[in-house]
């Protein structure tokens, strides 16, 4: 806690500052005791339909919760080829890194040094994150993006919401809206490492079986098909990406019924390996992924390397207007997943595989050059729900899901030298995983005065987890879960919001937990102090956190033999932190938007191998985030933006060995969108031009611990993509 001293004494030296903060807490304050003789106002903005699909987890400035927006006009600036992740890098607290150097094909986040496995992600409000891994892998619905209406990260906890615990933020995502009138959209875009993209879009427009005009009520039918290939910076990281999403909507004067189906294939060259020191000194693109030795002695690289899945997602929603006060929302979905790597290995065990050694000429032969495939083939389905009453100062919502997965873990040997008594099709394991996740929770917001509104929350959660093929035993555990939250928001005026939150989360291991031991359930107490402030030309949120942990499941840095990242209980652990983001008008053509985030995030009396090491910084957490996107438009039709990122120095394991630190970088990306009004056969044509990385920064986002040995992923210095959209 020596922080939260060093936080007091500067406090303290700054009197006036203080008294400038204290004077609106007191202020509204005042008017508790005589609360129930004042006329609370319902000043909720009334949704739109598609935004039901999304309110039970959503939050406004009203819910003591930090958060951040990103909407589709933001979004299709950079919408140039690049993965959600990459879009979402400018916002508070996000650090994100990518595979094959240029932001496509398998791309990661970091929330508040939270990874990816610890942010909970929703679709309309559906469960995202695989249930076994507990990771998000955007690059099974590539373009994702053309499809997203708008996007919402709440930092920390957050509110209840469905699928897996958040510990470190949540991210829900509300697929495109429906449209009023029929459109077309035919984007293209190219750019360096032969990246393109291509994508078609359409829209019916509500048409209604009256033949009516202008009525908001009918069907609606809109789809999308995208293509992404890439060569990837690093040598043949390779992408081959497809997509598609198809909805159908019903609106009518209560109700909307939207049944959704989108997916997408990946077939990507693997670029997990990473690059050690010295080869990041003298080849930085090498990749070690694919190469052998052939038995003349050449070195090779095996031409089918690669990662190939596909991925099919089915939605079914049903919003319901009942009444003046009353609303509803009712989900089905499925998501069916099938796909495998490959992997050509040389010298393998036969006993890894389930061959037995032969004998030619004498000579007993028990290991073999093979070919390899891991396969996985899973199904998840299920239901979630909410139930929504808003009448004077009260807003509750009632609502949970329930979700199972079902999951094939199974491996083939498709080529060998010798492949012994060995059929095709033969699977040398086969394991199986079963997952059921079973949610209810209850929200609302009660306005207590017109300054003062209470948040309360309560979600009890439970988890049954059984796979085999992760130890000596079958696992079978199941967990019960209660999460509490509470808040409270002053509107001290028109300008000033202050919100206090607390929160408690728990969180089961996943399956890469279990297959290293470690099994314990962590745990969460997030507490939120912020301040929102909104005029005509300057908005600034800013907020103080600390999350304090038990058990607390970090990443040790090293992977296991696929790749998977090890973890490991930190008994105990924090993270504090101020973050900061805003936007400034200076003028009808100038904006700026910058953002930052000052932490610390600290293992205490950490123990490793039966050592105590103290108090260290947990790793992949730097202390320093900082974003800024200067925009600028000369015209009404073009906007010039300058992006800019900063993350702090690292460490890529617990212990701060110094071979494991990451150095800090500063990379600055130019965006640049024109559109061309027409009166043609196109409504508009767009062009956009995004240069990643301008300034040529030679830099590492991410990497890993082999035992003592660093290896990196580095990004690619500087690189563009440029496109363009005809609308009609």
């Amino acid at each position: 806690m020596e922080i939260l001293f060093k936080l007091k004494s500067k406090v303290e030296s700054r009197k006036s500052k203080v008294k400038n903060l204290i004077f609106p807490i007191a202020y509204c304050l005042l008017p508790i005791a005589s609360f129930s003789q004042e006329k609370v106002q319902d000043t909720t903005k009334v949704n739109q339909l598609d935004e039901v699909l999304v309110s039970a987890i959503r939050v406004t400035s009203k819910t003591p919760v930090s958060f951040s927006n990103l909407d589709k006009k933001e979004i299709k600036n950079r919408n140039l080829a690049q993965d959600i992740p990459i879009l979402m890098n400018y916002m508070p607290s996000v650090v994100t890194t990518s595979d094959a150097g240029n932001g496509v094909g398998y791309t990661g986040i970091r929330v508040r040094g939270s990874d990816a496995t610890r942010v909970n992600v929703t679709i309309n409000g559906i469960p995202y994150n695989d249930a076994e891994s507990s990771g998000t892998f955007w690059v099974n619905m590539p373009d994702f993006a053309s499809s997203v209406e708008s996007l919402q990260l709440q930092r920390g906890v957050g509110t209840s919401t469905n699928g897996a615990g958040a510990f470190g933020a949540s991210l829900n995502l509300l697929t495109d809206s429906f449209s009023k009138e029929s459109k077309g959209e035919i984007s293209n875009s190219f750019g360096s490492f032969n990246t393109r993209k291509h994508t078609v879009k359409f829209s019916s427009g509500l048409l209604s079986p009256k033949g009516e005009t202008n009525s908001g009520q009918g069907f609606e039918l809109a789809g999308r098909l995208s293509n992404i290939d890439s060569q990837g910076y690093i040598e043949r990281a390779s992408s081959d990406l497809k997509s598609y999403f198809l909805q159908g909507t019903y609106v009518g004067k209560t109700t909307l019924i939207k049944a959704l189906v989108f997916g997408g294939t990946e077939k990507t060259y693997q670029s997990w390996n990473g690059i050690d020191g010295e080869t990041l000194r003298d080849n930085r693109t090498f990749n070690s992924a694919g190469i052998y030795t052939d038995e003349l002695g050449n070195t090779r690289y095996y031409d089918n390397e690669v990662d190939n899945y596909q991925q099919d997602h089915f939605q079914l929603h049903w919003n319901e207007r009942i009444s003046e006060h009353w609303s509803s929302t009712l989900a089905l979905h499925y998501t069916k997943g099938k796909g495998f790597y490959e992997n050509y290995k040389e010298d393998a065990d036969f006993a890894d595989y389930n061959l037995t050694p032969i004998t030619i000429d004498a000579t007993t032969i028990n290991t073999s050059d093979l070919v390899r495939q891991k396969w996985l083939d899973n199904d998840f389905y299920g239901t979630v729900y909410s139930i929504n009453y808003k009448k004077g100062p009260l807003d509750l919502i009632f609502g949970g899901g329930w979700n199972k997965y079902e999951g094939q873990h199974f491996g083939k040997v498709i080529w060998a030298r010798f492949a012994s008594t060995s059929e095709l099709g033969d699977h040398y394991y086969d394991d199986k995983a079963t997952k059921t996740d079973y949610n209810i929770f209850a929200k609302a917001n009660y306005q207590l005065t017109k300054k003062w509104s209470l948040y309360g929350d309560l979600q009890y959660r439970n988890v049954r987890y059984k796979a085999d093929g992760v130890q000596a035993e079958i696992v079978d555990d199941s967990f019960n879960f209660f999460n509490p939250k509470a808040g409270l928001n002053c509107s001290f005026n028109d300008k000033n919001i202050f919100y206090f939150s607390y929160a408690k989360a728990h969180r089961e291991p996943n399956r890469t937990d279990y297959e290293g031991g470690n099994a314990k359930p962590e745990k969460l107490d997030d507490l939120e102090l912020g301040w929102r402030y909104a005029s005509e030309k300057i908005k600034l949120n800013s907020n103080i956190y600390y999350m304090a942990y038990k058990d607390q499941l970090i990443l040790t840095g090293n992977l296991d033999d696929v790749g998977n990242p090890i973890r490991s209980n930190s008994e105990k652990s924090y993270r504090i932190g101020l973050e900061v983001d805003a936007t400034f008008a200076v003028s009808k053509q100038v904006i700026i938007r910058p953002n930052f985030t000052l932490s610390q995030n600290k293992n205490v009396d950490l123990n490793v191998a039966g050592s105590n090491f103290g108090t260290k910084d947990i790793a992949y957490s730097p202390s320093v985030i900082a974003g800024n996107i200067l925009v600028y438009k000369p015209l009404n039709n073009l906007q010039i933006s300058w992006l800019s990122k900063f993350v702090g120095e690292q460490y890529m394991n617990n212990i701060e060995l110094p071979a494991a630190h990451l150095q800090d970088y500063f990379v600055n990306d130019l965006n640049i969108t024109y559109e061309i009004q027409s009166k043609s056969v196109f409504k508009s044509i767009v062009l956009t031009g995004l240069v990643n990385n301008i300034l040529d920064k030679q830099y590492v986002s991410n990497g890993y611990m082999y035992d003592v040995y660093p290896y990196y992923y580095p990004q690619a210095g500087i690189n563009f993509l440029a496109g363009m959209t005809l609308l009609f």
